[in-house]
């Protein structure tokens, strides 16, 4: 499972007896982030049962920013469904009115949740696990979407203070950072050594404790609304540092 998706493990059964079991996952989805973009009626998130041999059901519902199960803005459908052995099927994220009293000059965060319900168990004395799957789900305004190619992440400015760093996100939209080195992680580059990935909300700021030493130039990984992990290159002028325009890399 992808670290950018959260999993849950729930207790479904009864009493284990002997050895812990090994846990696989039966219902997958097809990603680690989803994004609804404002105009649209519905998204659609493909979802698969990888056990080859028993039906699951698989609950879907949405979160708020607090992970407050909610029934609008935004709903899933079906609840609940069955999905056959080795068989994929579709969870549909579709607005209800309320999604017009949303922000409309930034992003807004909620979490897609799937779990699976195993069928239950014909034998006694029988644990059975349950894994919750959870992603980001970031709704977007129609009136903040870039043209195709255009990365909002180079827009952050990052500040050396006395004991690290201080992030600005100036943008309409969330930044997940994964990792911040001073040299590229393809060619070798290590993480700054303390550094958690963090995520940014549209329009704040957050002070991170780092030993950034002597450093004027540095990489900075985040993820795109694919999953993917690009790199920024950063270079400091005094303890004011921007991404370099002509080292892009690709992502969005």
């Amino acid at each position: 499972m992808n670290k950018s998706s959260l999993v849950k493990i729930v207790v479904a059964g009864l009493t284990l007896i002997g050895a812990a079991p090994t846990v696989n996952a039966a219902i997958a989805l097809d990603r680690t982030r989803a994004i609804y973009v404002g105009d649209a009626k519905s998204i659609s998130l493909n979802i698969e049962n990888q056990n080859k041999r028993l039906p699951y059901l698989a609950q879907s519902w949405i979160e708020d920013e607090k992970h407050q199960k909610i029934t609008g803005p935004l709903v899933a459908l079906p609840p609940l469904q069955r999905v056959e052995p080795g068989e994929r099927s579709v969870v549909r994220v579709t607005k209800t009115p309320a999604a017009d009293s949303l922000p409309q000059d930034r992003e807004s965060l909620f979490y897609f949740n799937v779990r699976e319900i195993p069928p239950q168990s014909e034998k006694a004395n029988v644990l059975q696990l349950a894994l919750q799957t959870q992603i980001k789900l970031f709704y977007r305004p129609k009136a903040i979407v870039l043209p195709k190619g255009e990365n909002w992440q180079e827009k952050l400015v990052i500040n050396k203070t006395g004991n690290g760093f201080s992030i600005q996100n100036p943008t309409p939209f969330y930044v997940t950072l994964t990792s911040i080195a001073p040299k590229t992680l393809k060619d070798g580059g290590v993480m700054l050594k303390g550094f958690e990935p963090i995520m940014l909300a549209p329009k704040s700021s957050q002070t991170l404790t780092l030993n950034a030493g002597n450093l004027n130039s540095f990489y900075v990984t985040y993820i795109n609304d694919y999953g993917g992990h690009p790199e920024l290159k950063f270079v400091c002028n005094g303890s004011v540092c921007n991404s370099v325009p002509d080292e892009k890399k690709d992502g969005k």
